[in-house]
């Protein structure tokens, strides 16, 4: 079975609603091969992500090039539209989540699957390692490829990677510039060889893209602001989602491997992302 590569840059479809298959085409059209989703109808809506593949796959994109990544998502992080018995065990619920992601993604197989955050933010419990152990068989019967975590703390992290028989390879969480761009978790995950995806970097952090001297940056290197952005999230091992419902923004978003940020640029990027800590630290 082909293994797809972990793409540069994913398209995230949280939150798009009755746009999703069209905007999720549209990613895929402009050059994104790496797509992230969720079984959790409150803010995604993987079927309709499905409807894309179905359409690209007959414009010769079949589902192999693709990286997919969905996720186990809590009763409490759904609305009425469950994907599973709320009765039923959770190894039951993860099994059963899943085989209706298969089934709207028109695929037998997942690249990436997360737990979508675990149950306690003081660290794992007995819920999550019992979720953790069906993603596990999951990884065993090779419909999943990887499996990970979204919206962790470190301490989760470090539990995962000292005491999971099936390690992490992949960790997602929003990133705030005034907490460092999460770095104790991302910094973790580089010297543990976990990928470490970051969402909301535009959209957390408006003091950054706001700020003059990203605007010099991106005169400078004849880009936007945005992308100077996303690039400087590459520089520090975190590989961006995007999730931009405007067509020129994908392509921009597709481009940014194209210019390096200097070590003065980084080092400014970093200033500015906590200079302005006290007005900001109520995100």
């Amino acid at each position: 079975m082909k293994t797809t590569q972990i793409p540069p840059i994913i398209y995230g479809t949280a939150w798009k609603e009755g746009a999703t298959a069209e905007l999720t085409k549209q990613a895929v059209t402009a050059g994104f091969r790496g797509i992230d989703t969720a079984n959790q109808k409150m803010h995604y809506r993987e079927d309709y992500v499905g409807e894309a593949l179905l359409k690209l796959k007959g414009q010769g994109i079949p589902r192999e090039d693709l990286f997919l990544q969905s996720k186990y998502t809590y009763q409490e992080g759904q609305d009425h539209r469950l994907p599973y018995d709320p009765n039923a065990d959770f190894g039951t619920q993860v099994r059963s989540s899943f085989a209706h992601s298969l089934q709207n993604l028109h695929t037998h197989y997942i690249d990436s699957y997360l737990l979508h955050g675990p149950r306690s933010s003081r660290g794992m419990t007995d819920v999550d390692w019992e979720v953790w152990a069906a993603m596990e068989g999951l990884h065993d019967s090779g419909e999943v490829r990887m499996i990970g975590a979204s919206n962790v703390g470190l301490h989760h992290v470090m539990e995962l990677c000292e005491k999971a028989r099936v390690k992490p390879k992949i960790v997602q969480n929003r990133c705030y510039a005034i907490r460092g761009w999460d770095q104790a978790v991302r910094e973790y995950c580089l010297a543990n060889q976990i990928v470490y995806q970051g969402f909301s970097l535009l959209t957390a952090n408006p003091q950054v893209l706001a700020d003059s001297r990203v605007a010099a940056m991106a005169r400078h290197y004849e880009v936007t602001s945005e992308q100077v952005i996303l690039r400087f999230a590459t520089h520090i091992g975190i590989l961006p989602l995007t999730g931009t419902t405007d067509s020129q923004h994908m392509k921009d978003d597709l481009e940014i491997s194209k210019f390096e940020l200097s070590n003065a640029d980084l080092n400014t990027i970093h200033a500015i992302s906590t200079s302005n800590k006290k007005i900001y630290e109520s995100f």
